[in-house]
């Protein structure tokens, strides 16, 4: 099996979409964690199971869809996957602090 590393960089997405839905409802914010947490819980025995990121065009480079919300990952090694973003689908990920040009 695999490990899942969730990197600072999809902890803090995580939060940020958390809080901007518990402006309306707790509840759903709660909801929404739990489904984007769990997202990645089958990567554990199947790590390609996502599509490969259309803008990166890296195979190692790879994303699960939940809902408006892309949990991007990046395969490390046999037994390490990092996830590096959770990215609203509607906005551009160049934008994305995970992507940033250096």
């Amino acid at each position: 099996m695999v490990e899942i590393n969730w990197t600072k960089q999809a902890v803090k997405d995580i939060d940020n979409i958390a809080e901007f839905i518990a402006k309306d409802s707790e509840h759903y914010a709660q909801i929404q964690v739990q489904r984007l947490l769990l997202s990645v819980k089958p990567l554990e025995r199947f790590p390609k199971r996502g599509k490969v990121v259309p803008e990166k065009q890296d195979p190692s480079i790879r994303e699960v869809l939940v809902g408006s919300y892309r949990v991007i990952y990046r395969i490390v090694s046999k037994t390490r996957i990092d996830v590096l973003t959770v990215h609203h689908s509607k906005r551009l990920l160049k934008n994305s602090p995970a992507f940033k040009t250096k």
